[in-house]
């Protein structure tokens, strides 16, 4: 989540297919992506939802904001206003968001070394004054890409396993980027739960009495 132009599409795009576009439209309203990952020899399937940076789209993304379990805020670490803007864009994220929701600090763009105007250190100072996980990025290269959207997935799990969401209530993890975690494949002796989203969509989650196998 952030402004247009700090690369959050070139990131999701990198980890969901591994190529880097170099042109890319402006994200209207909302995009998804969706990846399987493994945790703790777990196949976990993330479903990532890329919001627009445009101030005419907040009210649509700050809707998705609502039962998020983890989030990427991200700037450009060759754009100092857009590190500039990181409290008013977190700040909007925790008041619409669940309290527990894990956030990790994005500096994209590592690659552009010689334009940089914000220091790596003045990213980690922000990610621990306001309790962030911290890590700097490059779409282009893919540099930590990987490790950015599994670290964060990872964090959601441990929550997931020590009880702070209910998946059998909180089925809906996004990101801004959103994660939404849903186990799979095997559907068998699952319940069903079904439930509305913003815009009229439907979302099927698959879930045992023991939450994730």
């Amino acid at each position: 989540m952030h402004t247009s132009g700090v690369g959050k599409s070139c990131l999701l795009l990198q980890f969901t297919d591994k190529r880097f576009q170099p042109v890319h439209d402006l994200t209207i309203g909302v995009e998804f992506g969706a990846r399987m990952i493994t945790i703790d020899g777990k196949q976990i399937k993330l479903q990532i939802w890329d919001t627009a940076g445009q101030e005419s789209f907040r009210s649509i993304t700050r809707s998705y904001y609502r039962g998020a379990a983890g989030a990427l805020l991200v700037y450009d670490i060759t754009r100092r206003d857009t590190f500039n803007h990181l409290t008013t864009w977190l700040e909007d994220a925790r008041q619409h968001s669940n309290s527990n929701m894990v956030i990790m600090l994005i500096g994209n763009k590592s690659d552009l070394e010689s334009r940089r105007e914000v220091k790596k250190e003045e990213g980690e100072a922000f990610a621990r004054e306001h309790g962030l996980i911290f890590m700097e990025t490059s779409a282009k290269t893919a540099s930590n890409v990987e490790e950015a959207f599994i670290n964060t997935a990872k964090e959601i799990y441990e929550k997931i396993q020590e009880g702070v969401f209910d998946i059998n209530n909180e089925v809906t993890f996004s990101t801004v980027y959103f994660f939404k975690v849903q186990n799979s494949p095997s559907l068998e002796g699952w319940t069903v739960k079904d439930l509305s989203f913003p815009f009229g969509c439907r979302i099927v989650c698959y879930c045992d009495k023991n939450g994730l196998k």
